[in-house]
Order: C-alpha cells, then sequence, then structure tokens
C-alpha cells in the first residue's frame, strides 16, 4: 500500500513490534464488530471430530481460537520475552533445579458461565491433556510433569520428572488452558467446535457440514486476567482463497485480512497508492520443510534424503515463489531465535549436483529416484502449490530425481502424514513458544508432532535434556547446536524457509502492530476502532 506500509522491527533472539497501536486503551470499546478474514479451514471430521478441544488442538488456526477463549496460567507477553502471569498472579521455580514450579491465582477468577476457578480445575484441565493422549501429540508439551499438586483453592504446585527451564512456556500454551470439569470429560474428548473457558471472549460459531464458516468473539463479563480488551466484539470469517479473502476487504465486507496472504497480493498491497488501507509487515517464526518416514522404501536410504539436501536451491526456491517475503533456512531453528546455527549450510554448502550424484553412486542408489512429494492444497497459503511444482523441477532437473507432486486437503493430508502415508511431504511450522527448543522437542523428541519413526538416542536422552536444564538460554546453545549438526547428518527432516508474516486493515482499525506476535499468535484483544486517515 503504499497503502501505508508499516514495517515491524527485531532484535537477534527476541522479537518485538516498535510501532504501538493508537487507539482506546482503557479497553471493550463498543459499536460495530470488527470483521477478521482468514484462509485457515476449521473442520470438524470422523478423523479430527474434536479440533478446538485444548487436548487435542495442535495447529495455528485452531490455537487461536483456544487463545481468546481458554485462560492459561502464563501469557506471552505484547513484545515477547519471557511468559507473564495471566490466569496466576504469580509463578516461578521454588528450587535451584529447575523441577519445582509454583504459581498462585488471581482472586476472584471465574469461567464464562460465572463458576469459581480453583487450583483444582488447573489440576484437572492439566491432568485430563495428558490422560486423554490426543494422537496429535499435544499433550507431549507438558512431557516433563511428573505429578501436579494443590494447596488451598489457589495454589498450584508442578513437580517434574526432570529440569525444565521452558516449562513456564509451556503453561502459556494452549494445551495447559483451563477447562471447566462439568463441560470437558476426563477420559475424552470435546467434538466440535463449543469452547468453554474464561479467556477474554466468549465464542459463538456458525457451521455447514462440520466447517466452522463463521466465529463471533464476545467480550467476556467474568474475564479477570492481564489484557484489556479492545472491542466488544470481534467476527472471523474463513474464506475459501486468499483472492476471495482480499476482495472481503475491498468491499469492506471484512476489516481485517490475516493469513494467509499470497505473494502477489503483498506485492499489490505494498505498491498501491490507496491509502485507506495499512499493509503491516512484521518478523515471523514461520518456518518450512519437508518431513521424511524414514521407514519408507523410497526414502529409508540417509543417501537419498542427503542427496535431495545437495541439490535443493532454497534461494532460487525464494526468489522465484516468495520474494522478499521469505528468507532461506538452513536449520529447524530460525535464524533470529537463540541458538541457531546454518547447519545445513555448513553440511551441504551451495547446491552441488555432482557431489549429489557420487553420494547415491556410492550407496549403489538406482537412479533416477522415483518420488511423489505431497503437499496440503489449503493449510499454508496458496502458493504452496507453486513451491512444490518448483521443488519437483529442481529435483528433476538434477536427472538423479524423477519426482511429481500430489495436492490434498488438511484434514486428509495431515492424518495421512501422520499415518506414514507419504514418503516425503511438506509441513509448516509455527512455534508453540519463542524459544529454540520449540523447534527441535516437537520434530525429534518422543511422541513427536509428526509421528515421525526417526529416532536419536543422543538428541532425546543426552541433548535435549541438557539444554533444558539451562535457565539461560544462550549457554543452551552449545547442546542445540549439536543437534542441528546431527539432523543435518541424518536429514529426518530438510528445512527450507523462513517468512515473514503481514496484516492487512481498514485505517479505522487500531492495534493490528500487536495483532500477530512472533509466533503468529492473533491477539484480537488488541484490535479496536479509531479515526480513519
Amino acid at each position: 500500500m503504499n497503502r501505508k506500509t508499516l514495517v515491524l522491527a527485531a532484535t537477534i533472539g527476541l522479537l518485538a513490534p516498535v510501532l504501538a497501536g493508537c487507539g482506546d486503551t482503557d479497553g471493550g470499546s463498543g459499536g460495530d464488530a470488527i470483521v477478521v478474514g482468514t484462509t485457515d479451514r476449521f473442520t470438524a471430521s470422523e478423523e479430527e471430530p474434536a479440533p478446538v478441544d485444548p487436548a487435542y488442538a495442535y495447529d495455528v488456526g485452531t490455537w487461536n481460537i483456544l487463545r481468546q477463549t481458554v485462560q492459561t496460567l502464563l501469557i506471552q507477553p505484547r513484545g515477547d520475552g519471557a511468559p507473564v502471569p495471566e490466569a496466576a498472579e504469580s509463578c516461578g521455580f521454588t528450587d535451584s533445579g529447575n523441577e519445582r514450579y509454583s504459581c498462585t491465582l488471581r482472586e476472584g477468577l471465574k469461567f464464562s458461565n460465572g463458576d469459581p476457578i480453583t487450583a483444582a480445575d488447573v489440576k484437572y484441565s492439566i491432568d485430563r491433556a495428558l490422560a486423554i493422549k490426543a494422537d496429535s501429540g499435544v499433550f507431549a508439551l507438558l512431557s516433563t510433569i511428573d505429578t501436579v499438586e494443590t494447596q488451598g483453592d489457589r495454589e498450584v504446585i508442578f513437580h517434574l520428572e526432570s529440569a525444565d527451564a521452558t516449562f513456564p512456556y509451556k503453561l502459556s500454551t494452549p494445551v495447559a488452558g483451563i477447562v471447566p470439569e462439568g463441560s470437558y470429560d476426563k477420559g475424552k474428548l470435546r467434538d466440535g467446535f463449543d469452547v468453554d473457558g474464561s479467556g477474554p471472549y466468549t465464542f459463538e460459531t456458525e457451521v455447514k457440514d462440520g466447517v466452522l464458516t463463521r466465529a463471533t468473539y464476545i467480550k467476556n463479563p467474568s474475564y479477570k486476567g492481564s489484557l484489556k480488551v479492545g472491542h466488544d466484539r470481534i467476527e472471523m470469517l474463513s474464506y475459501e482463497s486468499a483472492e476471495a479473502m482480499g476482495e472481503a476487504l475491498e468491499s469492506h465486507e471484512i476489516d481485517v485480512m490475516t493469513r494467509s496472504m499470497s505473494p502477489e497480493q503483498v506485492r499489490e498491497l505494498d505498491n498501491n497508492s490507496d491509502d485507506t488501507i495499512d499493509l503491516i509487515e512484521s518478523p515471523g517464526l514461520e518456518i518450512r520443510y519437508l518431513a521424511f518416514n524414514t521407514e519408507a522404501p523410497g526414502v529409508e536410504a540417509k543417501a537419498v534424503r542427503q542427496a535431495m539436501a545437495y541439490i535443493i536451491n532454497r534461494s532460487e526456491l525464494v526468489a522465484k515463489v516468495y520474494g522478499s517475503q521469505a528468507e532461506p533456512l538452513y536449520s529447524l531453528v530460525p535464524a533470529t531465535v537463540t541458538g541457531h546455527s546454518n547447519a545445513f549450510f555448513n553440511k551441504y554448502g551451495d547446491p552441488d549436483i555432482s557431489k549429489a550424484r557420487q553420494l547415491l553412486e556410492e550407496a549403489a542408489i538406482t537412479t533416477p529416484v522415483k518420488m511423489t512429494l505431497h503437499y496440503t492444497t489449503d493449510h499454508y497459503g496458496p502458493a504452496t502449490k507453486a513451491e512444490f511444482e518448483q521443488l519437483s523441477k529442481q529435483l528433476n532437473d538434477s536427472g538423479l530425481f524423477d519426482t511429481d507432486t500430489k495436492g490434498a486437503a488438511w484434514e486428509t493430508f495431515r492424518p495421512d502424514g501422520q499415518e506414514g502415508k507419504f514418503d516425503v511431504y511438506g509441513m509448516g511450522w509455527f512455534p508453540d513458544y519463542p524459544d529454540a527448543d520449540a523447534f527441535i522437542a516437537p520434530f525429534l523428541d518422543e511422541d513427536n508432532f509428526l509421528n515421525s519413526p526417526y529416532a536419536n538416542a543422543k538428541v532425546r536422552k543426552e541433548l535435549i535434556p541438557e539444554s533444558r536444564r539451562q535457565a539461560d538460554r544462550l549457554a543452551a546453545a552449545g547442546s542445540l547446536n549439536k543437534i542441528q549438526d546431527i539432523v543435518a547428518e541424518d536429514v529426518p527432516v530438510l528445512p527450507l524457509w523462513q517468512g515473514k508474516q503481514y496484516v492487512a486493515a481498514n485505517d479505522n482499525v487500531t492495534g493490528t502492530a500487536y495483532l500477530l506476535n512472533s509466533s503468529s499468535t492473533l491477539q484480537l484483544w488488541e484490535l479496536g476502532r479509531g479515526v480513519s486517515g
């Protein structure tokens, strides 16, 4: 735009917007609803009947629903950094070994139905997520918990199996959300889109054929926490395409456009002279990567995966598909996060087909290696298809691979990937919290998000626990770098790029600079109405 393009800066290891929203700071302005558009698709199906149960949900879209509606003891602050109290009045480790963590609840907490919240509700919610052990793998975020103890109505004590300096971050994620026992069974997930909690908003839905088409967030009069609610009513509409969402913004059907815009839309908005719409660019921690079923015959041989690492040209991929909206990534850990190393570049350097050929010959791999590159058509944005066509072309042009591409909707793509039906497939990741551990453990630890058969004992038993013992995250860099080197050697995943994130909004909407944090968490409470121009 020039459409007043607002660029939010980042510092190394701590991403923080430098432009604040300029509107009502008292919270709770009334008026008409602020309408937000998204291309996220929310589906309740036979395969995934409980998409927004905190004990199951584990993608950025459903987490964004829960962060508005279900309180956690801690929350990520406005500009990132260490978590701060939310439902809790205070929290902290009570021992020198980072194995005992205690929180005291705020006085007067209530669920949206008016029932009081006690320490017993916190314990119930955490124990429930661990007991259900949903196949989404989200429970693994709480895996270091041994027991949860309560003392009186307001104190909760977490006894950990091993030291975990990242535990406060994990308590700020939706899987640790506090839910009422009367609405959520101890041993069963809650089907559908109903949500009961104590967050800043209550939640009303319109559903058609199992698909959530409209969500309405209404200011929760019982809410008591650290957040100031900028507007009483937020509506969210889900669109089938970025183009349809863009047309809705132009026609004022929506006030705000969030993920995922196409690269073409971002470029057009950046260059357009219409000054009634603001484009906000901010640093993000979203990454994209290829995941491998390391037990599948086509990619079981490490040499095949390493050859792909030699061939794929990240710079060319980014330039042809995403332009300035992404950067090549050479590790699971993004470049702006403490503990990052360029492990893949250090091992493979610039693309080198001759080294890939030599590697395959030495391993007696018959070429061209045939495989299908699978991707999701409706979850990571409209450029995903072009990205996989480019990846396929790079591999095929080497003469060493014979690949094709195949897309599928997220509702089938996600479970098929977990069930090992793909040899290689494309995934994205929005971190659970802004720490290197959130880019390592979900892929490499037991009960990992991918349900990957790859297991490295040194990573799981030694290096991950070693890194978690370090409260000073700089001191964990040695262990984290070793993990990244092992990933580059074994290639259970192949990182591709790290993206920026964008919001477009009518210029009478305030708070857009803080609508997304670096983990792509929507903070709808920041939005308000102001004066256009």
